[in-house]
């Protein structure tokens, strides 16, 4: 593969992702990280208490956009919930942070601005705020999504037949926004960390008239730091805006607005080239980087919604909602390649390029739902249907100089000339629909049998080209989803579920013709329980997810076959996982809390052979507190992830061996109204690689530490 072609792969070699729709709320929760509040409602009120939609959402009620009314242990899928106060514990910051922590799931650090995230084997493609579909572009999360938006993040397990339709049988991930508050309150927080790490943060919420009917809140946090890596630096600003108004007593509207602006500069595209021309493996210090104080990699997000919710007698409720998602980018980026030699240090090359980009996705929903009375029985339903509309340019500008990097161990002071450029030109264009309607129902057989069926149907059409690849296709598909939960005894039930999902693809196949839809399967099964009153919830589950046809590169066209010269043809690989985790999540006793738990899967081809050998087999994510309530309030934590030895799939004698990180913190109240901790990642300052997904990557941060003073009023 050239090294222009090489690049265009790390640009943009991966299928858009389709529009994901709104969730339906059938799914559930396997086991949820616990928030003090949370556990605090659970001891009085065991059964009922955790509500769990399809999203994963938590609560005493679902008044959101599924509607049914299912418990814990009711729902037969998998889920983790990362609740606000494991957030702040942990100063999990961004996302990447934060799914670090979560079972099953896997961050592929690829880049410094580009995340991949996979579980259960397979890449995550299917992300949504509130419940609404709005997946990653590429499927890859571009700079660092901030978490001060969200009250908690939900990662739900396994095959997504029922929430989105398409995609992976993997995960879908939910961020749940703050919403206003009933009470007037207000915090405040600084912070300081290793390379000048800067954090302001605030968050206002409260009733904005005398009768309470009109409440709203405000958000805002910025950083600015530099950074281990050489050249890296990144600024962050945050703004987020939420107003609801109960305009009568069954009829409620609200409104927000988001914007997160990521501003970074030497910034990696691509990575670390691992070896030298003999094959043997480079030695890098962990601040090494390609990069060069004049890229730079710029975005802006922002997000709008609306929705209005209505109560109608007897338990049924409707509610209708609208969200705008704006991205944009621009980037000047530099891509280092070629054969280094050993013994001077000289050969790597460099490409560099401006990449301006534009994505807009608009989404539509609407659901209605409630009880039902049959066969002596009550019952939940629901119905909704939804309609998603994304469209995306991109521009690039292309320099054709040649780079030259200096010897390998002058890299950190001796930086590659920038090269001048062309006007950038469009690349991409796409447009992308998806349609859908489903429904679902909860179904009470028996006292202790429940079952949750229904069914996802969706019309998908995509047009245009990107990167002279044609992005036409145009699929429909009707997914099933059905799931048993039977109560053993008042602390432990039994479940089982089955859903499958599809991908539509554009990439084609040697000759020439594009491949049939990549079809997945998720089947799951398992134990559930709880214990202390509800507060220690633990679960064990077994699952095996199969996807078919899935596009995998095997050569390119060359003179006189049916594609065009130097395209990349794919197959269709059949890819089975299966595996068992364990999670529990809650409070041992009124001052210990745990939530973490053990991970095992074995990934294969339609041959039997491993597949995917970037991915862990073995993975344990565990973190604890614990509080001392008589001396000011002090809190210790700590956290650990475990992995097993993982590969490099273009190299695969360049491995990473098993490693584990242990993060810790410390609390305690200074006075009235304000705390102060501190939070330590990678204590033993263990050396790792990031991620060996793609053929470079580069090293992840050594021991930092961060101070933090909070004031609430």
């Amino acid at each position: 593969m050239s090294a222009r072609a090489a690049s265009r792969r790390v640009r943009s070699g991966f299928l858009t992702v389709l529009l994901a729709s709104a969730s339906l709320p059938l799914a559930a929760v396997g086991v949820a990280h616990a928030d003090d509040a949370a556990i605090a409602t659970a001891a009085d009120e065991a059964d009922s208490v955790s509500q769990v939609t399809v999203e994963g959402e938590r609560s005493k009620r679902s008044t959101g956009a599924t509607g049914l009314d299912l418990s814990l242990r009711q729902t037969p899928q998998s889920v983790t919930v990362v609740g606000r106060q494991q957030i702040e514990d942990f100063a999990l910051n961004d996302v990447n942070a934060l799914l670090s922590q979560v079972v099953g799931v896997n961050v592929e650090r690829v880049e410094t601005d580009r995340t991949y995230y996979n579980a259960r084997g397979f890449d995550i493609t299917n992300f949504q705020v509130d419940g609404i579909g709005l997946p990653l572009i590429w499927g890859i999360q571009f700079g660092d999504l901030d978490t001060v938006l969200f009250e908690r993040v939900d990662v739900i397990r396994g095959a997504n037949g029922m929430m989105t339709g398409v995609g992976n049988p993997s995960a879908t991930i939910n961020y749940v926004r703050k919403r206003p508050t009933q009470d007037a309150q207000a915090t405040a927080s600084a912070s300081y960390g290793s390379w000048d790490d800067y954090r302001l943060e605030a968050d206002v919420s409260g009733p904005l008239n005398v009768s309470g009917t009109v409440t709203g809140r405000l958000v805002y946090a910025s950083e600015d730091k530099d950074s281990y890596l050489d050249h890296y630096k990144v600024n962050r600003n945050v703004y987020y805006g939420v107003l609801s108004w109960d305009l009568t007593p069954k009829l409620k509207a609200t409104a927000g607005y988001s914007r997160q602006d990521n501003l970074a500069s030497g910034v990696l595209w691509g990575a670390l080239p691992m070896t030298y021309s003999d094959g043997s493996r480079i030695d890098y210090p962990r601040s090494a980087s390609t990069s060069a104080d004049w890229t730079y990699w710029d975005t802006k997000d922002q997000s709008a919604f609306a929705e209005a919710a209505y109560a109608f007698d007897g338990g049924w409720s409707a509610k209708a909602t609208y969200t705008r998602k704006a991205f944009d980018e621009t980037a000047k980026l530099l891509y280092a390649y070629g054969d280094i030699d050993k013994a001077t240090g000289l050969g790597a090359k460099g490409m560099s390029g401006l990449y301006p980009s534009r994505y807009r996705q608009n989404l539509w929903e609407a659901s209605i739902s409630g009880p039902v009375r049959l066969f002596g029985r009550e019952h939940e339903l629901v119905l909704g249907a939804s309609a998603a509309r994304g469209t995306g340019k991109e521009y690039e500008g292309f320099s054709d100089a040649e780079i030259d990097y200096p010897a390998i161990g002058d890299w950190s002071r001796l930086q590659p000339a920038e090269p001048a450029y062309p006007a950038p030109r469009l690349q991409a264009d796409t447009k992308d629909r998806l349609d859908r309607l489903y429904g679902a129902a909860h179904v009470s057989f028996t006292d202790r049998l429940k079952g949750v069926v229904g069914f996802n149907a969706i019309d998908l059409k995509s047009s245009g080209a990107s990167y002279g690849t044609d992005q036409a296709r145009s699929a429909s598909k009707v997914s099933p989803y059905a799931g048993l939960v039977f109560d053993v005894n008042p602390h432990v039930s039994l479940y089982g579920s089955y859903t499958d999902i599809f991908n539509p693809q554009v990439e084609v196949d040697a000759s020439n013709r594009k491949l049939d839809p990549a079809q997945g399967t998720s089947y799951e099964a398992g134990v559930k329980s709880e214990w202390f009153g509800g507060k220690l919830y633990a679960t064990a589950a077994v699952f095996r997810a199969k996807q078919a046809g899935l596009a995998t590169a095997a050569g390119t066209f060359g003179p006189g076959d049916p594609g065009p010269i130097g395209k990349t043809y794919y197959v269709g690989v059949d890819t089975t996982t299966k595996g068992y985790e364990f999670e529990v999540s809650g409070a041992i006793t009124e001052r210990w809390r745990v939530a973490g738990g053990w991970t095992q899967v074995s990934i294969e081809d339609e041959n039997g052979a491993d597949a995917r050998i970037f991915l862990p087999r073995k993975s344990l994510k565990l973190s604890t507190t614990y509080g001392v309530p008589e001396f000011r309030d002090l809190k210790l934590g700590a956290a650990v992830r475990w992995q097993d030895e993982v590969a490099m799939p273009d190299v695969p004698a360049i491995t990473q061996k098993a490693y584990a990180v242990v993060d810790v913190m410390a609390g305690l109240k200074l006075a009235d109204h304000v705390r102060a901790s501190v939070n330590v990642r990678n204590l033993f300052d263990k050396k790792y690689l990031t991620s060996l997904m793609w053929g470079q990557s580069y090293y992840a941060a050594p021991r930092s530490a961060a101070v933090r003073l909070d004031y609430s009023f």
